[in-house]
């Protein structure tokens, strides 16, 4: 794993913008532009693809100490400044909540928003026990699989 692939998960698991990682190495008295840091972050293959070096991502990482917990004399509590990180995340138009921590409905076919569950297909009848009394005469699928386990028997 090279620098700059830590540098890339860093950025995204901090949810870290370009000009809070300017501040951030300002924190540690070193400059850097965007656009010497969007550089960073490019794929490996394009023209102006620059590798992170050893003292970057030291100072970064220096640097970001210094951001979640503060100085000795000024500290301060992680937990918070993440939680304003988040916060500055922009929402996006008419959604309430950000879409990643909207949970997923339980059945995608009755979600769908284009037509409603009893237009599309018949509800399926459910078994009653009264058609299977006591007998159970149901046909058991387990019976009718053969298992090999992957051996080929001869």
């Amino acid at each position: 794993m090279t620098n700059n692939d830590i540098f890339k998960k860093l950025r995204v698991a901090l949810m870290l913008r370009d000009d809070q990682i300017v501040e951030i190495l300002e924190l540690v008295d070193f400059r850097i532009t965007k656009s010497e840091l969007g550089a960073f972050f490019r794929d490996e293959k394009h023209e102006n693809y620059m590798e992170c070096g050893d003292q970057v991502l030291r100072n970064f990482l220096n640097g970001l100490v210094i951001h979640l917990r503060g100085t000795k004399e000024n500290p301060k509590n992680p937990n918070a400044v993440l939680a304003k990180h988040k916060a500055e995340i922009p929402v996006k138009d008419g959604d309430a909540k950000r879409a990643e921590f909207k949970p997923k409905p339980k059945d995608e076919e009755r979600s769908r928003g284009d037509e409603s569950p009893s237009k599309s297909k018949p509800a399926a009848k459910k078994i009653s026990k009264k058609e299977f009394p006591k007998g159970n005469n149901k046909i058991q699928v387990v019976e009718k699989v053969k298992f090999n386990f992957g051996k080929n028997k001869k």
